[in-house]
């Protein structure tokens, strides 16, 4: 039998490799600082696929001025098993035993163990996706401050494949298509306004002639960049725990959360394959796809295994909780 190809780790491959790439293209003080924070690990506990990735900005899907960097990581796959089997100093030794236990913890949501490891990222994004990521409280944060330096000129301009109409049975997420004229429109507005509000803030602060009397100091900082849209850049550093880290993934990197947000989520999977790579294995398999289920969805299941005939009102769902169910588990289409 043919072995099937791991499709995280080809993905993870081509992360490297963009990554090495942009290794290159920094500066000598840059590649310096990334190779020190390095070797501070060339002892420790991180894997050499992680190891790999420490320092450098990786690059995100469709947002060429978006990034994540993984700036710290403590903890490992034995971290997690030490701490739940406390009793023991070192956990327990066999491979085969640690995956298991941890597949029973995240199993049964025994969650404390993975509160053991943490990781320190910094995120490179447009400000109304920080507006969603911060959202999620149970991180320790620190934002680019526009009240001490100038905000940068940077903004993001969505993919022309990006550019939807507003879905019809989703108020919060895109969904009808538009045409091709449309799409130019539109990117062309987004850029414009853009381009015209950078403008303003740039006079704003005095740094261009004309809107001020001559030797006017200009307006602060903190104020002008009121102005500025939400697709402008901002950089926040984010410092979390293994399970704060995964609750944000299942949401966000989740195919109805928005695009942009998802596609810096889908590289931070990434940097947890080859930082726990026994820990994402579980993630994978009990968070991203797997399934919780109501009582009324095991009254369901338990219906349908028996041969008896199951809908909406046998098992007392709502005409929604049954389209979502279905939609879950398309077997039941046809019941």
């Amino acid at each position: 039998m043919a072995t099937q190809k791991n499709p995280t780790a080809a993905r993870l491959a081509r992360l490297r490799k963009d990554a090495a790439k942009g290794f290159e293209k920094l500066s000598p003080a840059d590649r310096k600082e990334i190779l020190a924070a390095r070797r501070q690990y060339r002892n420790g506990n991180l894997p050499k696929d992680m190891l790999s990735l420490v320092g450098l900005p990786l690059p995100v899907a469709g947002q060429p001025h978006s990034s994540v960097t993984v700036i710290d990581a403590m903890g490992n796959d034995s971290s997690i098993v030490q701490a739940a089997r406390v009793s023991y100093g070192i956990g327990t030794k066999k491979i085969s035993e640690d995956r298991a236990l941890i597949r029973y913890l995240l199993r049964h949501r025994h969650t404390t163990p993975f509160e053991m490891c943490d990781i320190k990222l910094r995120i490179a994004c447009p400000i109304f996706v920080a507006r969603q990521w911060l959202r999620h409280r149970t991180a320790s944060v620190n934002e680019y401050s526009g009240r001490y330096s100038e905000m940068m000129d940077l903004r993001y301009v969505p993919p022309v494949d990006a550019l939807k109409a507003q879905s019809q049975t989703n108020k919060q997420g895109r969904g009808g298509e538009l045409s091709t004229g449309a799409k130019k429109v539109a990117g062309n507005a987004i850029e414009l306004i853009g381009d015209e509000a950078q403008l303003t803030y740039e006079n704003l602060l005095g740094k261009r002639d004309g809107l001020f009397e001559p030797g006017s100091p200009g307006l602060t900082r903190e104020l002008s960049r009121i102005v500025l849209p939400l697709n402008t850049y901002t950089i926040f550093y984010w410092k979390t725990n293994l399970h704060n880290l995964m609750h944000f993934l299942k949401l966000r990197a989740d195919p109805h959360a928005q695009e942009e947000i998802r596609n810096l989520a889908e590289v931070i999977e990434l940097a947890l394959a080859a930082w726990l790579p026994t820990t994402f294995e579980a993630y994978m398999d009990y968070l991203k796809e797997g399934a919780m289920l109501s009582r009324m969805e095991v009254e369901a299941v338990n219906r349908k295994l028996a041969g008896e005939p199951v809908a909406a009102e046998t098992v007392g769902m709502s005409k929604r909780e049954w389209s979502d169910f279905v939609a879950r588990f398309p077997a039941f289409k046809a019941v």
